[in-house]
């Protein structure tokens, strides 16, 4: 047994150096470290890009956690996301130990108390986790993603240093 490992080390040893030998007559130093460079300048931008947050799942409104009522709230007309108020945080605050998204989405969103439309700025509480608690889809005259500051389904923390997504406010921020 251990005369056999030995021959597919030494198998293994001659495949790795025979390769290496190999790309080394053939491939330049210039043209390698060029690949090199755009390699990791590529994996530099790649964090940087949004993405979608929905899951490739088009949900409609009505199709909610139906034990959470306070996805039902007034104010999260346009919420896609985990509410902070079930994460430690409030309405307007992002829970301790995150920080609030540097870019937002807004939307418009009439209360049932005074019939008012307000304008609500939805951002996102990055560098932590997602909190995993009360989800919420609610997509009311959502339209397509084609418009970044009116679409619900990216991942907005992408312009902050932690790029995580914990969980999303709702901040009333005028009428409408």
């Amino acid at each position: 047994m251990i005369g056999s490992l030995q021959r597919l080390v030494e198998s293994f040893d001659r495949f790795s150096e025979t390769a290496t030998r190999f790309g080394a007559q053939r491939i330049g130093r210039r043209s390698a470290l060029s690949a090199l460079g755009t390699a990791i300048a590529g994996g530099a931008i790649l964090p940087m890009l949004p993405f979608d947050r929905s899951g490739g799942a088009a949900q409609a409104a009505s199709t909610r956690d139906a034990g959470d009522e306070t996805c039902e709230y007034w104010r999260y007309c346009a919420l896609d996301g985990f509410l902070c108020t079930c994460c430690g945080g409030s309405l307007a605050s992002c829970p301790p130990g995150s920080e609030a998204s540097k870019v937002t989405w807004v939307g418009t969103c009439q209360s049932p108390a005074d019939n008012k439309a307000y304008l609500i700025s939805y951002n996102d509480c990055c560098g932590q986790v997602s909190c995993g608690n009360c989800l919420c889809n609610y997509n009311l005259k959502e339209r397509p993603g084609y418009r970044m500051g009116v679409h619900n389904d990216i991942n907005w923390c992408m312009a902050n240093s932690r790029g995580l997504y914990h969980c999303t406010v709702a901040a009333v921020i005028g009428t409408g």
